[in-house]
């Protein structure tokens, strides 16, 4: 009963391509006596493939973004966006998003690439949609701030994130900053709504 009840809490069940769906209410069992079939819920590999789609798609454009700021902006005058309040100014960042903790570079660098573990890890068990992309945003940034810090000077693992964009009156930052900013603040909204990354709800 425990598993039909989690399997009526996921709120999109996808169709397995043959036109029948997943009953929530099917016996456990409907093979040989004593014997259990398994639960197969269709659509993880699609859930996944929109994951690295959306991390592929916030890395490149990281990468990109980056690449242009050091060859067209860097060591040069600060250009105006929207007036004072937003400016695009190139710097170069040794601590975590948004210039928090300049002094502990080589241990921002091991947490990104403990996040990526986690986020790949966690992938295996993925059949959220909402999830997908907020894991996604959350992957795609952490590997472009982590490229900086392996292939960028000082040296390897000690590299500084290049940061350009410049708000009045706040830190410096860079698209890889706002896709982990915006992956978490979705995490947490789904977080609050009771939708895990296996797609069940718990209403606790």
């Amino acid at each position: 009963m425990a598993e039909a009840e989690r399997i009526i809490g996921t709120p999109d069940t996808p169709d397995d391509g043959g036109g029948q769906t997943a009953a929530a209410g099917a016996p456990a069992g409907s093979g040989a006596p004593g014997e259990q079939a398994p639960a197969r819920r269709p659509g993880r590999g699609r859930r996944i493939a929109v994951l690295f789609a959306v991390a592929a798609f916030a890395y490149a454009l990281d990468l990109i973004s980056k690449m242009l700021v050091v060859s067209r902006l860097e060591g040069r005058a600060p250009i105006r966006v929207v007036g004072d309040l937003l400016e695009l100014h190139a710097i170069r960042n040794p601590g975590a998003a948004f210039g928090f903790g300049a002094a502990f570079t080589v241990i921002f660098t091991l947490i990104a690439a403990a996040v990526i573990v986690v986020i790949i890890r966690l992938a295996r068990k993925l059949y959220s949609f909402p999830w997908a992309v907020a894991l996604g945003l959350l992957l795609g940034g952490a590997l472009g701030n982590l490229t900086d810090r392996i292939f960028r000077a000082p040296g390897v693992f000690e590299g500084e994130v290049v940061d350009f964009i410049a708000p009045k009156g706040f830190a410096v930052f860079n698209l890889a900053d706002s896709a982990i900013v915006c992956g978490g603040i979705l995490i947490v909204l789904l977080s609050f709504r009771g939708l895990d990354p296996d797609g069940t709800v718990h209403k606790d």
